[in-house]
């Protein structure tokens, strides 16, 4: 489009936002809502066309170019016809009132112009983007409805995640509430996203301090938050105060189930109800999910194929589920016949047939997969689920099947991959290098592993909403108060999982009942000391426990994977009889370093991951090149220790990550780490740097894809396409002392994102610099993101 709106939004900004040099004319105050509005409807076209040009495409959208360029047009004469009459009017350096006429026709042709688009294109995606960016000042808040399995969640991520609604507000965040909602945690989970920064000091706020936290942050900025599966009034309710009206086009949107609901929330907002969708969308979706672009279905499968999508009763959800299993069926007719048979049987109440329906995968799925996604019942509802704890959990319960020259923790990961590939796990995060981070599982699925885990008496689940008495073999609760079967019933247990508190007299004779036990997971349950029947398990593989820990654990044989939360184990083997190896154990955090001497390395030869804490002076080198499997390493310093630990380790050439924390960092250092052949992943947090300044010297950090650098106190950084030749992803966040990106990280022709939170300006624009720069020389495919200032 040659007209590109920009002279309409200058207009409009001019009367709305004047500046000092402008005394001549004042808004009519009952004139400025509608110039408000207004202009929202002109930066939703504006951001549309300059964002989002493949949502209209060929004479659709020349269309509504032309119909927005006459309505623009028509507005810009309006504006200025009656500015030049009145400026005509009064006398030489006479002010007047400015009280333009017609601005609601204005309005009203434009959301005309959007509703003609929104039934031509049939998006309800783009509805909801105009609901977003282009309506009211006022704070609104849009309810998404509809039953479960139809994509409530899904069309929020989208819009979430979107370029347009990105770049609308100030600052983004999402909450899922579900039915056993903790009004604590969905408050701080708000603040670490609106922040990004969360301190020790809000992990020991109470729900009101959080509150009103939350509330100044987002006070004056324009927000928009997601409150996905919300169940009930009470949720609302306790967080609704914590949301300020700032009159600036702030939105909220919940999702939920409950139209009731919806309407107690949003009375005077129209609903967004989700529509099953139509058969030709649903083959069209299965299509999709099977074949690749352009490739072509027979016609024997199409039939057959039209006949699946039918009985998928039109919810995306079961839909993408049985795309999924089709995909692996290689085009055999008589599998796809037979699917389509079983789908076709299911003709019970709405809520059976859709498990009967969401079965189906399951049912298909190879046996050495099943009881990975039955395990995903034991995660409460809606959760974030770490991928790495997953994946330890799969390995130390036994599920996986060996994979000739790989460990089982590599074979757990293409597991974790063929869940993904089949839609029955989604990923939450991924990491830079398109690792995934964290997974969840769609709750109606949840419910089906819960409802197979129990019928198989493979997981017992005691919680509320969850009746039946639990089983032996692998037990799940939220709160170890939830246990009522005799535990002399329970003396064949094999996992044991919980999120909940307990105290010692409660936790102690439960661990002495599990004579067999394999996963000792207990990360929520806070303990004064530990509970020495733990070392009677000699079966452990798995333990997680955040407070407290004996040496002791680390004679366990059977251990792979031992991780404590904020608490730090001292291994002193001076006294001790027995050289215990560890050849399982692959993964320790965190160990003290004055305790990890030659002796202790020579039991634990296959460590694949390890953090080490430095809480005074070493005496010692702690050589870390015998681990030869050693790929992930974790190294924080005491503050008052920073330049002890870097210069007594010898790392090994097999590391691809490293994390330093609060560390010292000298010209050597630096200069040795670079020099390691693997490393792909380098976070820095919180280190001081000599002299406050990095240069790193050529054919350093060759393989390098991801640096994170935060909270450091360098001043002058050099860089460029011959020390980082392969750099795909930039991270700075808190650097206050950092001058700018150095431009020659411009030259990195890997280079895909650059990201910037609260670092000088001077820093956001050499970034943006270096992006316009790159874009100049054909290069469009850089990213550059800004956190808040």
């Amino acid at each position: 489009m040659a007209y590109n709106l920009e002279s309409l939004v200058q207009i409009l900004e001019q009367f709305l936002y004047p500046d000092h040099h402008q005394p001549l004319w004042v808004l009519d105050s009952d004139k400025k809502p509608q110039m408000k509005t207004l202009l929202q409807k002109v930066y939703f076209f504006k951001d549309l066309f300059e964002n989002s040009s493949s949502a209209v495409s060929g004479y659709r959208r020349r269309g509504l170019e032309s119909r927005i360029r006459d309505i623009a047009y028509k507005a810009e004469d309006v504006v200025e016809s009656h500015l030049v009459d009145q400026l005509l009017s009064c006398g030489e350096g006479e002010s007047f009132i400015f009280s333009p006429p017609d601005l609601e026709k204005l309005i009203e042709d434009f959301d005309s112009a959007n509703k003609d688009m929104m039934s031509s294109m049939e998006e309800s995606e783009m509805q909801l983007k105009y609901r977003l960016t282009g309506g009211g000042s006022k704070l609104e808040v849009i309810p998404i409805v509809g039953m479960g399995g139809i994509g409530k969640t899904t069309l929020a991520r989208n819009l979430y995640k979107d370029r347009l609604v990105s770049v609308h507000f100030d600052v983004r965040a999402w909450a899922t509430i579900s039915q056993d909602y903790d009004v604590g945690k969905i408050l701080l989970g708000l603040l670490r996203l609106v922040t990004r920064r969360p301190t020790y000091e809000m992990l020991q706020m109470g729900n009101e301090e959080l509150g009103q936290r939350l509330y100044r942050t987002l006070f004056g900025r324009r927000y928009l938050i997601i409150l996905d599966d919300m169940w009930s009034s009470s949720s609302w309710n306790d967080i609704r105060m914590f949301f300020p009206d700032n009159d600036n086009g702030s939105r909220i949107i919940i999702t939920t189930r409950n139209s009731s609901l919806a309407n107690f929330i949003a009375f005077r907002s129209p609903h967004h109800n989700m529509q099953f969708l139509k058969d030709d969308e649903s083959w069209n979706l299965i299509h999709q999910k099977v074949f690749a672009p352009g490739e072509i279905c027979s016609p024997e499968l199409e039939s057959i194929g039209r006949k699946i999508a039918y009985n998928c009763r039109g919810l995306p959800l079961t839909i993408s589920l049985i795309g999924g299993l089709l995909s692996y069926a290689k085009r055999r007719q008589d599998f796809w016949e037979q699917v389509a048979e079983d789908l076709s049987s299911n003709r019970a109440d709405v809520d059976e047939e859709i498990l009967d329906i969401l079965s189906l995968p399951y049912n298909y799925l190879p046996y050495y997969l099943k009881p990975c996604l039955l395990y995903m019942g034991a995660f409460p509802e809606d959760s974030e689920i770490d991928a790495s704890r997953l994946i330890k959990l799969w390995v130390a319960e036994g599920f996986l099947k060996p994979i000739s020259g790989k460990r089982l923790e590599e074979a757990a990961e293409m597991y974790l991959k063929a869940l993904i590939d089949r839609n029955l796990i989604f990923i939450r995060q991924q990491s830079p290098q398109g690792n995934v981070k964290s997974c969840g599982i769609h709750d109606l699925l949840r419910d089906l592993c819960v409802k197979k885990a129990y019928e198989e008496n493979f997981l017992s689940i005691k919680r509320r909403h969850i009746l039946g008495d639990l089983c032996s073999r692998r037990v799940c609760v939220h709160s170890i108060r939830d246990i009522d079967r005799p535990l002399d019933q329970m003396q064949l247990t094999r996992s044991f999982l919980s999120i909940g508190d307990a105290s010692q007299e409660i936790l102690s004779p439960l661990i002495s009942t599990f004579r067999l036990l394999r996963v000792l997971d207990i990360l929520g349950i806070k303990l004064d000391q530990f509970p020495g029947e733990i070392l009677q398990l000699v079966n452990l593989r798995f333990s997680s426990n955040p407070h407290v820990v004996t040496p002791e654990i680390l004679d366990m044989p059977q251990l792979r994977h031992i991780k404590f939360k904020g608490i730090y184990v001292w291994y002193d083997d001076k006294y001790r009889e027995h050289f215990v190896v560890q050849d399982q154990l692959q993964s320790l955090s965190t160990i003290l370093a004055s305790g990890l001497n030659d002796r202790v390395l020579q039991t634990i030869p296959n460590l694949g991951k390890l953090g080490i804490f430095c809480d005074e002076k070493l005496d010692h080198v702690i050589d870390l090149s015998r681990l030869h499997n050693l790929h992930t390493l974790n190294c924080t310093s005491s503050k008052y220790l920073k330049d002890n630990l870097l210069s007594n380790l010898n790392f090994p050439y097999s590391l691809k990550k490293l994390c330093l924390d609060d560390c010292g960092i000298c010209y050597r250092d630096m200069s040795i780490i670079g020099s390691l052949p693997n490393l792909q992943i380098l976070k820095l947090r919180g280190c001081e740097f000599e002299n406050r300044e990095w240069e790193p010297i050529e054919g350093d950090f060759c393989e390098l894809k991801c640096l994170i650098m935060e909270k450091l106190n360098l001043v002058f950084w050099t860089a460029d396409d011959i020390c980082f030749p392969r750099l795909e992803h930039l991270v700075i966040r808190h650097c206050a002392h950092l001058n700018e990106i150095p431009s020659g990280i411009g030259d990195i022709p890997t280079l895909q994102v650059i990201e910037v939170h609260e670092c000088k300006r001077s820093v956001l624009d050499s970034a943006r610099m270096i992006q316009e720069e790159q874009e100049s020389w054909g290069n469009e495919y850089l990213e550059v993101r800004f956190g808040t200032l």
